[in-house]
């Protein structure tokens, strides 16, 4: 499936991302940004830690790729996410979809957030002064903190 669609250690680069899906036939590039918030359930969040089964998290991610291909009719899709420790306000997913037409453009880009956050091995730690818990993800991985 062609497009971008990678886990990264360290920080994103939205450019990168629209790069990968631009192109003069395309009227529309969607983005979206995932940001570390400061905090959830009321609690301040110190920092946020990523983990992921990369390999399969990618193909998962190309898989994404594909529906949008197939229901929004463009391929042109970039899928980034960050792994590792993420600071509060940092980019910790981007995704870019480019289309023809507006509508197609941002409809695949929430489907992709969507399936992303329902479906990839990607597991969210938060971070809390004095302790941590993980929040997201399928069953989280035995990880010592």
């Amino acid at each position: 499936m062609p497009g971008l669609y990678r886990i990264v250690e360290g920080p994103l680069d939205l450019e990168s991302a629209i790069q990968a899906v631009s192109g003069p036939d395309r009227g529309a590039i969607a983005t979206f940004i995932g940001t570390a918030r400061d905090h959830h359930d009321g609690r301040p969040v110190q920092s946020l830690e990523y983990h992921a089964y990369v390999p399969m998290a990618e193909a998962v991610m190309r898989q994404i790729g594909g529906e949008i291909a197939s229901r929004f009719g463009t391929p042109h899709v970039a899928i980034l996410h960050r792994i590792g420790r993420v600071a509060v306000g940092d980019p910790s997913v981007i995704i870019a979809v480019a289309a023809a037409h507006r509508r197609e453009a941002l409809a695949a880009c929430s489907h992709a957030i969507e399936r992303l956050k329902g479906i990839v091995p990607i597991w969210k730690k938060e971070h809390y002064a004095g302790s941590a818990r993980w929040i997201e993800g399928p069953d989280p991985p035995a990880l010592t903190s």
